[in-house]
């Protein structure tokens, strides 16, 4: 059957430290390097067909242990890429709810539509990052591997299962080197799997 799993790349120092991290090209932490080598034994049983991952440090590091030990190279997809936080990027979030309480509450209330100043919203995510899901569920006939970020996955998340983009930051979880899983068949595409982790969070 053709499956489709969305990785989340792993643990950044940034990430563990509440830092909106989109277009900040930051690699793995000691603690992600560990999440993605678990993730990789458990990835590798899965008899993938291919590997397409983000252009991004962190994510291509986590592609990394599950192209060695199944002898695929991993394909670089623009549109995989994390969403971008504009002038927020590299910034707490918990500093900006509190210093740009109105512009981060408009954000929060539908990021869909809203995006942090210089940033992307959902739709713009949803533009990029979906016409690689169909292209690729068309292309192979078993399991393919998608290495990604937490909203971009989420926004994925959203769409394939009639979600309200705008919905994607509380209603989809997907922690770091998560794993979630849609088998497609004669009704479209099935949730098997969400958010499951060796070690995340």
């Amino acid at each position: 059957m053709r499956t489709l799993h969305l990785l989340r790349h792993g643990e950044t120092e940034l990430s563990a430290d509440g830092v909106f991290c989109g277009e900040i090209d930051t690699p793995l932490s000691d603690a992600g390097h560990a999440q993605a080598a678990a993730a990789a034994e458990a990835i590798a049983a899965l008899d993938l067909e291919a590997i397409y991952v983000s252009p991004k440090t962190r994510a291509r590091m986590t592609a990394a242990p599950i192209a060695k030990l199944t002898g695929l190279e991993p394909r670089v997809e623009d549109g995989l890429r994390e969403i971008a936080y504009g002038t927020w990027d590299g910034r707490r979030e918990a500093e900006i709810k509190q210093n740009d309480a109105e512009t981060y509450a408009l954000w929060a209330s539908d990021p869909a539509v809203h995006a942090p100043p210089g940033g992307e919203n959902g739709y713009a995510i949803a533009a990029r990052a979906l016409p690689i899901v169909d292209r690729v569920t068309k292309a192979h006939q078993g399991n393919v591997l998608l290495v990604s970020h937490k909203a971009t996955i989420r926004v994925i998340v959203c769409a394939l299962l009639g979600l309200h983009v705008g919905r994607f930051r509380d209603r989809i979880a997907c922690p770091t080197a998560s794993l979630t899983t849609f088998e497609f068949g004669s009704r479209g595409p099935l949730l098997v799997r969400i958010g499951e982790t060796r070690g995340g969070r």
